[in-house]
């Protein structure tokens, strides 16, 4: 295994050297990024609080998918971009999956909307790439 991952958080580079292989995507963006959007449900990748989304270009494309981070390794987002829930917001705009879930009274508590909105985020994103 190498020594070093490179990868996207949002829009910004992360470089990470010597990195426990046991580290979760989840426990990476909680407990080291403070990104606390992404949620711990179940822990066993059933629920879905903890989704949020990655980018690869797979043949001349970039595909969207939703990824279950508390069962994630960290390792495994080299080369790719992670879009957490933190960031759909763009110039004090809702997206337009955001806007929907509010619009249509989406939610019921609220701890696993953040997973709902991603899972449709990158829907909605493979969606927009065939259309």
């Amino acid at each position: 295994m190498q020594n070093e991952i490179q990868f996207l958080l949002n829009e910004d580079v992360v470089k990470i050297n010597n990195i426990d292989p046991n580290t979760t995507v989840l426990k990476y963006l909680r407990d080291l990024k403070n990104l606390r959007g992404t949620k711990e449900g179940c822990a066993s990748g059933d629920c879905g609080a903890c989704t949020a989304v990655t980018v690869e270009i797979v043949k001349g494309r970039l595909v969207y998918r939703s990824i279950n981070t508390c069962i994630m390794f960290l390792y495994s987002l080299h080369g790719k971009q992670l879009i957490t829930v933190e960031h759909l917001k763009k110039n004090n705009k809702l997206h337009p999956v955001q806007r929907s879930m509010i619009d249509h009274n989406g939610s019921q508590c609220g701890f696993c909307t953040p997973g709902f909105i991603m899972s449709m985020f990158s829907m909605f994103k493979n969606r927009e790439q065939t259309s």
